[in-house]
C-alpha cells in the first residue's frame, strides 16, 4: 500500500477491482472468462450481450438511477423459481450482489471486427447493475492501431485522477504523483519466478493448480499424429493451400469435437531459431528445470505461466513467443538487460509515447520478434531465464476451423489451412508461425491439439434452409456442415431444407479448393444451390457478396419465411461486407429501415441463425 494512501476513506469491507477485458472476434469472451461472464449474464439480468448501451458513457449515478429492466419472451408468463420467486425478482434480488464493489474495466479489442470490445462493455455494465460502484470511465483499447497507447491515456488521463480522486487527498496527491513520475528510473525489475536446475534423472510433481487460468490449454493438449496431407491449390499458384488430417483415437474422451468445432493448435518455434536465441542467453537447452514462485511471493494458486519440470529447449520451443512483435511494454522490460547504453536507449526509445512511429515501422511492420532483438538487434542483452521466462510473452495457441464432420469422422480431425508468406523490408521473408510449423510437417509426425466449442450449430429442425458463406480456406466449416446434412439425408431419411453455398477464390483454375467434393455434393442433391466467385476471371472482380445480392429476393424468402441459418467464415472485410449486403436485402426486400435491418441481424445472432467467425 502506498504510504498516501488515505486508509480514513478507504470504507471497511469493501473491495476495489480492476477488470482487463479481451473480447473474442464475434462479441464472445475469452475462454478464462466464460463462467464469470455467464454468472454475471444470470446476475445483472443482461440476456441479449450484442445490445448494450453505450455504458462507457453512463456516469455511476445515472446507472443507479436506470434499474432493472427485464424483457419477458413473446407470449412467455414471468416464471417462478421452486420457492415462488420469479425471475424478475431474484434479478432485482441480485441488484445488491456486489454492492460492496468499487471498480473500473479496460477493454482490449479491435475495430476491425463488428462487436468492438463488446465483453468489456458487457462487464462495465453488467457490475453497474448488480450494484457495483464504478470509479472511472469505461476505457477501450483497439488493437487495429495503438492498444497500449489508448491504455495509457486511459490509466493517465482517466483512472489515476479518478483514483486520486477518490482516495488520496490534499498534499498527499502532489506527493502521489511525484511518486508516480520518479518510477520511470530504470531499475533491474523483481522476478516473480525462481529456477532450479534438475539433475539428470530427477523429478518434480506438476502442480496443476499452480498454472495460471489463461494458460490452461498446456495441459488440454495432446500429441496426435498426422495421418495425411495434401496440397488444394493447382501447382501454377504461387501459394498454398493444405488439407490435414489428425488422428485422434487415442484421446477420444479428450478430444471429442462436435461439427465444425474449433481446433486449437500449439505451434512449436523454429528449432534454428531456439538454438540461436540460447546461444545468445547462454542457456543450456538440454538442463531440466522447475519453475517455482519466488521466495518473496506468496505461493498461491494461478501463479505459474506454464507447466514444469521441462527442458530449458521446451521452454523455448513451446512457451516462449519468439517471433511475434513484442508490444511497447515488452521492450521496455528488456531495457534493463541490455548492457550497452545504445540497446538500452533504442529499447526505451521505442516503447516510450514518442516512439511510437519507430516502433510501429521497425518492429511491427517490420515483423521483429524478441528472438531478433536478443540475437541481433540489441546482443548485448543478458536475460537469467527466469526473468526471460517472465518479459518473454507466451506462445499462444492458434485456433482453425475443424473441416470434417464429427459424425462421418469421429476419429479424426481435419483442417484446412493456407501458408502466410511475405517479404519484409530488409528482403528476407516472413512466414506466420503456425502454417508454417505446419507445413514442415509431414505423415506420421506428432502435433499438439485440443479442442475448443464453436458457434456453428446446425438448427434443430433439418427442414430448416442453411445459408453458408466462405470464400478461401472459410470453406471448412461448410464443408463439415455439408458432411453432416449428407449424413443425415442418407443414413437418418431427414427430410431437409436447401442447402446454399457461396465459395469465392481467385481462379477456377488455380484455388477453387476442394472442387471435386463440392461437385459431388452437388450431384448426389446435399447441396441445392452452389454459387461461385471467381474474383480474377473478369476485368471487374466478383466476390460472393455481390452473387448475395443478385439474389437478395430469394434469400430474404429463406430468412423469413424459411427461418433459415446463415454462416459465415473468412476475412474481416469480408464479414462487413456481407453484413451490409444482408442489411440491403432486408430493407429492400423485407420493407426494414437501415437501423431495423441491423437490429433484425442482431436477433438472428442471439437465436444462433447469423454465425460469423471471422480474422483479420
Amino acid at each position: 500500500t502506498h504510504p498516501h494512501y488515505r486508509e480514513g476513506n478507504v470504507v471497511e469491507g469493501r473491495s476495489r477491482a480492476i477488470f482487463l477485458v479481451a473480447t473474442y472476434g464475434e462479441g464472445e469472451p475469452t475462454d478464462n472468462a466464460q463462467q464469470f461472464v455467464e454468472m454475471m449474464k444470470s446476475k445483472s439480468g443482461i440476456r441479449d450481450i450484442y445490445n448494450l448501451e453505450d455504458s462507457g458513457l453512463i456516469s455511476v449515478d445515472s446507472c443507479v438511477r436506470m434499474g432493472i429492466e427485464v424483457e419477458e419472451e413473446d407470449g412467455e408468463e414471468e416464471k417462478k423459481n421452486d420457492s415462488g420467486s420469479s425471475s424478475n425478482d431474484m434479478i432485482l434480488d441480485s441488484r445488491s450482489f456486489l454492492s460492496d464493489l468499487d471498480y473500473a474495466v479496460f477493454g482490449l479489442g479491435n475495430k476491425q471486427y463488428e462487436h468492438y470490445n463488446n465483453m468489456s462493455r458487457f462487464m462495465d455494465a453488467s457490475l453497474a447493475k448488480c450494484g457495483a460502484s464504478r470509479i472511472a470511465p469505461l476505457g477501450l483499447g483497439d488493437d487495429d492501431d495503438d492498444l497500449e497507447g489508448d491504455f495509457e491515456n486511459w490509466k493517465d488521463n482517466v483512472l489515476w485522477p479518478a483514483l486520486t480522486e477518490k482516495f488520496v487527498k490534499g498534499g498527499a496527491a502532489d506527493a502521489l504523483a511525484a511518486a508516480r513520475k520518479n518510477s520511470d528510473v530504470l531499475e533491474l525489475p523483481d522476478c516473480p519466478y525462481e529456477v532450479e536446475y534438475l539433475e539428470d534423472g530427477a523429478s518434480r510433481k506438476v502442480d496443476l493448480d499452480m498454472i495460471q487460468t489463461s494458460s490452461k490449454h498446456y495441459m488440454q493438449a495432446w500429441d496426435c499424429p498426422i495421418v495425411a496431407s495434401r496440397e488444394l491449390r493447382d501447382p501454377s499458384d504461387p501459394g498454398s493451400t493444405v488439407h490435414m488430417e489428425i488422428d485422434i483415437s487415442k484421446h477420444m474422451s479428450s478430444l471429442k469435437y462436435q461439427t465444425a468445432d474449433n481446433l486449437g493448435i500449439l505451434p512449436k518455434n523454429d528449432s534454428a531459431l531456439v538454438e540461436l536465441v540460447a546461444k545468445s542467453l547462454s542457456f543450456d537447452l538440454d538442463q531440466l528445470f522447475h519453475l517455482t514462485p519466488s521466495a518473496g511471493e506468496t505461493a498461491t494458486k494461478h501463479t505459474l505461466p506454464f507447466p514444469t519440470p521441462c527442458t530449458v529447449r521446451d521452454c523455448l520451443e513451446r512457451y516462449c513467443d519468439l517471433t511475434g512483435s513484442p508490444r511497447r511494454s515488452d521492450l521496455k522490460q528488456l531495457a534493463p538487460y541490455a548492457r550497452d547504453e545504445m540497446d538500452r536507449k533504442a529499447l526505451l526509445r521505442m516503447s516510450s509515447k514518442e516512439g511510437k512511429a519507430e516502433y510501429k515501422e521497425k518492429i511491427v511492420e517490420g515483423h521483429v520478434g524478441i528472438g531478433d532483438i536478443v540475437t541481433r538487434l540489441c546482443p548485448s542483452i543478458v536475460c537469467p531465464l527466469e526473468h526471460f521466462i517472465m518479459v518473454c510473452p507466451r506462445l499462444q495457441p492458434r485456433y482453425y476451423t475443424i473441416s470434417s464432420s464429427s459424425t462421418v469422422y469421429p476419429k479424426t480431425i481435419h483442417i484446412t489451412y493456407a501458408l502466410l508468406e511475405s517479404e519484409k523490408k530488409d528482403g528476407g521473408k516472413f512466414t506466420g508461425l503456425c502454417s508454417g510449423y505446419l507445413s514442415s510437417l509431414s505423415k506420421g509426425d506428432m502435433v499438439r491439439v485440443f479442442v475448443r466449442d464453436s458457434t456453428f450449430r446446425l438448427p434443430k429442425q433439418p427442414e430448416r434452409p442453411i445459408i453458408m458463406i466462405g470464400p478461401g480456406t472459410g470453406i471448412a466449416p461448410m464443408r463439415a456442415l455439408l458432411q453432416e446434412r449428407a449424413y443425415e439425408r442418407k443414413s437418418i431419411g431427414d427430410v431437409q431444407g436447401p442447402n446454399i453455398l457461396y465459395f469465392g477464390c481467385k481462379n477456377r483454375s488455380l484455388d477453387y479448393i476442394y472442387r471435386d467434393e463440392l461437385e459431388a455434393f452437388s450431384n448426389d442433391g446435399t447441396m441445392t444451390e452452389l454459387h461461385l466467385a471467381f474474383s480474377r476471371e473478369q476485368a471487374e472482380k466478383v466476390y460472393v457478396q455481390h452473387l448475395l445480392a443478385q439474389r437478395g429476393a430469394e434469400t430474404w424468402k429463406l430468412i423469413d419465411d424459411g427461418k433459415a441459418s446463415i454462416f459465415v467464415c473468412g476475412a474481416v472485410k469480408m464479414g462487413a461486407d456481407v453484413d451490409h449486403t444482408l442489411q440491403d436485402i432486408m430493407v429492400q426486400h423485407g420493407g426494414m429501415s437501415r437501423e431495423k435491418a441491423k437490429a433484425y441481424l442482431g436477433k438472428l445472432q442471439t437465436a444462433g441463425r447469423f454465425v460469423q467467425e471471422l480474422w483479420s
